[in-house]
C-alpha cells in the first residue's frame, strides 16, 4: 500500500512539474489607469498650480458608496491620480471621482480576467469617462481631464 501511495505521490509531482514546465512562467497584471486634471484652457495641472489639494481627492465605488485605494503620484513633474485595482478579477465598475465637494467626473469600467495557454490576463470591453472632456495621451495613457 505504501508503495502504491509513493508512486501516486511520484506521478503527481511529475504531471505537475511538466505543467510548470509546459507553461512556464507568465502573468500579466491589468493595466493601472491615470488621470490628470488641468484646466481646459492652459492644459495647466490643478493639482501643480494649487488649485486642488492631493488630500481632497476621493474615489468613490458608486455601487456599494466605499472609497476606492489610489495613490497620487507627485514626482518628475507629474501630479496624477492613479488607480490600479481595476481588472484583478472580470467586475464592472462605476467610480466617481471628486475633489472637495465637487465632481469632476465618473469612470465606468468593464474588465474581463481572462486566461489562455497558462497566461492570465485582463481584457478592457469598455472604458468610459462622463460628466467631463477628457484626452488621452497616448503616448503615457494618462486621461487628461479637462475642467473649466
Amino acid at each position: 500500500m505504501k508503495s502504491i501511495s509513493k508512486i501516486l505521490f511520484l506521478f503527481s509531482l511529475l504531471f505537475l512539474q511538466a505543467c510548470h514546465i509546459e507553461c512556464g512562467d507568465c502573468f500579466t497584471p491589468p493595466a493601472s489607469f491615470a488621470f490628470e486634471f488641468v484646466d481646459k484652457v492652459s492644459e495647466e495641472n490643478l493639482f501643480a498650480n494649487g488649485t486642488y489639494d492631493s488630500s481632497d481627492i476621493e474615489i468613490i465605488n458608486l455601487a456599494d458608496s466605499t472609497q476606492v485605494e489610489f495613490f497620487f503620484i507627485s514626482e518628475n513633474g507629474y501630479n496624477i491620480i492613479e488607480t490600479n485595482s481595476i481588472g484583478w478579477k472580470t467586475e464592472i465598475v462605476n467610480y466617481s471621482f471628486n475633489v472637495s465637494t465637487q465632481h469632476i467626473f465618473n469612470f465606468h469600467v468593464d474588465a474581463e480576467r481572462l486566461s489562455d495557454n497558462c497566461c492570465s490576463y485582463t481584457v478592457y470591453n469598455t472604458i468610459k469617462i462622463t460628466d467631463a472632456e477628457f484626452i488621452i495621451d497616448n503616448r503615457s495613457g494618462i486621461y487628461k481631464i479637462l475642467i473649466e
